[in-house]
């Protein structure tokens, strides 16, 4: 281990690129307490607390929207635009050939993200700031009622600013950092939360309760986050190996193509959130902090997109199983990778080269992202029905959804870190 450490830190462009992503991070923080201008946050802190939903939503953005932060909607409107141009990929055949355009094809494919980003900002921000507190009742400075208007464009203006400034934040740690950009922020809000869920979880057993069995329940639910935790770190490290052989090659080849358990990573749990986020947060905002989910519309909206509702849950286990197959075949597309071990000269003994070995690769592709995506429901549904059973707020409510994806971006980023610094030890033995 410490051999790993002392080649990480002997790799002067590795260490720039982790304090880059780390200064990067701090900046983020900071933007997470500067507050919107003109704007009284006692509404929507209100809001945000009376709705568990939401709760779970302001903790994987770190506090930024019950603070009222200039980046109170983080890098939600990036990531449902991603989620929008890969659909779109699916039926659109001129947006579907960027992907094999190189990096011309990237280009065009990140620059379509922003734009949908920045119109998505500017739906959520107005519904945002107009939701919280109409007639200027959200204004916290006494201004002539003619002049609210400007007082609203302003805000607004902010909050699409504060997600511009969040996306490119999460950009440039993936060009200049280390990890992905966008999945670092929200783990980073979520680790940022944890002290806030620990308080609230002490409050409720301890101070409040103070019995032996609260002490055994809060001793239990401590016992289990530390259990999720584990388990979610020996899933994500599991993979089933190909193994090849090399047609040039003579005797036993110890080569194999390794296939992760969980293939499709933490994406499909950060798109389903964030697909029930949208109309749960559209009506949340368009109803205002004093409306209850119980009445007309709101209440079938809870019921149907809150996934502590029983709809809402079915809805979130199966948008997870269609995303986790979505991810994993777009991430390993056994038509190529056949077509690569065709090129290198290898195959996969007692299969076929050609069609043979692609339908090999799917199928076993398939029944390994079924046990993935059973892995990730599990994960995921699991803290929430302990949340229910204990009758738990929303900021404790951050089990098994938040820890994998917490230990998915960490264990990426340490083998990112690795794979840079094993590359220079091997590039400076020529």
């Amino acid at each position: 281990m410490w051999q790993r450490v002392k080649l990480v830190f002997s790799n002067k462009e590795l260490v720039n690129k982790i304090l880059f992503t780390l200064v990067m991070l701090l900046l983020f923080r900071i933007m997470v307490v500067v507050k919107i201008p003109l704007f009284d946050r006692t509404g929507i802190e209100e809001w945000v607390l009376g709705s568990d939903f939401l709760t779970i939503l302001n903790n994987f953005g770190g506090q930024a929207l019950a603070n009222g932060s200039i980046v109170a909607l983080g890098i939600s409107p990036y990531i449902t635009g991603s989620i929008i141009v890969q659909l779109l990929q699916m039926v659109i055949p001129q947006i579907k050939d960027w992907r094999e355009q190189g990096e011309a094809g990237k280009v065009k494919t990140s620059r379509l993200t922003r734009y949908l980003a920045l119109i998505m900002a500017i739906g959520q921000a107005t519904l945002l700031i107009l939701g919280t507190g109409g007639g200027g009742s959200n204004i916290i400075v006494n201004i002539p009622p003619n002049l609210f208007p400007l007082a609203y464009i302003i805000m607004i203006a902010t909050v699409v600013a504060g997600t511009g400034l969040s996306i490119w934040i999460a950009e440039l740690i993936s060009k200049r950092g280390v990890g992905n950009g966008t999945s670092i922020l929200i783990a980073t809000g979520i680790i940022s939360s944890i002290p806030v869920m620990m308080t609230t979880l002490w409050n409720i057993f301890i101070v409040q309760g103070g019995s032996g069995l609260d002490v055994f329940f809060f001793i239990l639910v401590v016992l289990i986050y530390i259990g999720m935790l584990l388990f979610v770190t020996f899933m994500q490290l599991s993979q089933r190996k190909i193994p090849i052989q090399y047609a040039n090659r003579q005797g036993k080849s110890d080569s194999n193509i390794p296939i992760k358990l969980n293939s499709s990573g933490v994406m499909p749990i950060i798109f389903a959130s964030t697909l029930l986020s949208i109309p749960m947060t559209v009506v949340g905002m368009a109803a205002g902090p004093g409306a209850g989910a119980g009445q007309g519309i709101n209440f079938w909206i809870d019921q149907i997109f809150n996934y502590v509702n029983p709809i809402g849950l079915v809805i979130y286990i199966l948008l997870i199983i269609i995303f986790s197959f979505f991810y994993a075949f777009l991430t390993i597309e056994p038509n190529k990778m056949a077509d690569n071990l065709s090129k290198q000269n290898a195959y996969i003994p007692g299969v076929r080269p050609g069609e043979d070995t692609k339908n090999y690769i799917a199928r076993l592709l398939f029944k390994i992202t079924v046990i993935g995506t059973i892995y990730l429901v599990f994960v995921a549904v699991v803290p929430i029905i302990l949340a229910m059973i204990w009758n738990l707020p929303g900021v404790i409510s951050i089990g098994g959804t938040s820890v994998l994806i917490v230990v998915g971006v960490a264990i990426e980023t340490m083998q990112q870190i690795e794979t840079e610094a094993n590359k220079s030890e091997y590039t400076g033995l020529f």
